[in-house]
Order: C-alpha cells, then structure tokens, then sequence
C-alpha cells in the first residue's frame, strides 16, 4: 500500500468530509479511492484500453406503447451475446423496469443501450459502464479446453 499527502482549503475540507458523511464513508481514504478509481475507470473508458466492459442498462417504460415490447425483444435478440441477465419489474399499471446486465466490447454495449433508450415508449435509460481487463481463457485440470474468460475490473 502506497500513502500519499493531499492538502485542502478548509472549505473544499468541510464539503468533502459532508460528502463523506451523506454516502457513509468511514474515512478519507475509501472515499479518495473511490473517486480515483471512478475516475480512472472514465478514462480508460475514453481510450483504447477499455476496449471491454461490464455494465448495467436500467430503464423504464409504458408496455402500452404500441409494439415496443416486440421491439424491445428484437433489439436484445439483435445483440443477445452482450446480454448476461434481464431483471423485469411491474411499477404500475402501464410501466415497467428492466434492467439489464450486459458485457463485451464498450463500443457495442453503448450502441445497443442507446438503441434501446432512444425506442419509442423507452423512458429515464441509465447506462452504468465499468472497464474490464480481459483474462485468458483456461478450464480445470492439467488438459483442460477453454471454457470461459475472466473480466477484472480495470481499476
């Protein structure tokens, strides 16, 4: 573990410590780390190296609006090999949530989640991206076949 000094004016001082309390940070250093690592993990996103995310689509909408349930369907059929889990939920009697948890190439998870968001009937989309660094494929035992890669988060 590396320590490192910061200073602040008292008043930055004081709105981040109020920051801290509102999200129940225990102390300074879990919330300096997961500013950095919010903020690393935008950048690697905006370069090439982060190339590969996970990531959380969640989105309301009116299943009365005419058709977009069998829209929807065909855009996630579309592009079923980003698709890891849907979650569905009743909100009343004319909208629904869904989310949607996605992975594979960052450029292919935002198309196909501003093609879902920009649907006719499709309200309040949020895309929550997270880079990922790709791990080798392996399986069990000494003579294994590949069966699946591991996604390490990026920060």
């Amino acid at each position: 573990m590396e320590r490192f000094t910061i200073s602040l004016d008292d008043r930055l001082a004081q709105q981040f410590d109020t920051w801290m309390a509102d999200r129940q940070y225990a102390n300074r250093s879990e919330a300096v780390r997961d500013l950095l690592r919010a903020e690393l993990g935008k950048s690697q996103l905006q370069s090439k190296s982060g190339k590969h995310c996970i990531a959380c689509l969640s989105y309301v909408f009116n299943h009365h609006e005419r058709d977009l349930a069998e829209r929807l369907t065909a855009l996630h059929h579309e592009h079923h090999d980003l698709s890891v889990s849907t979650m569905h939920a009743h909100l009343d009697h004319d909208h629904c949530l869904e989310t949607v948890i996605l992975r594979g190439d960052t450029a292919a998870v935002t198309r196909f989640a501003d093609e879902v968001c920009a649907e006719r009937g499709v309200h309040h989309g949020k895309l929550n991206i997270i880079s990922v660094e790709l791990h080798e494929p392996h399986g069990k035992g000494r003579k294994a076949v590949a069966t699946h890669v591991h996604l390490k988060p990026a920060t």
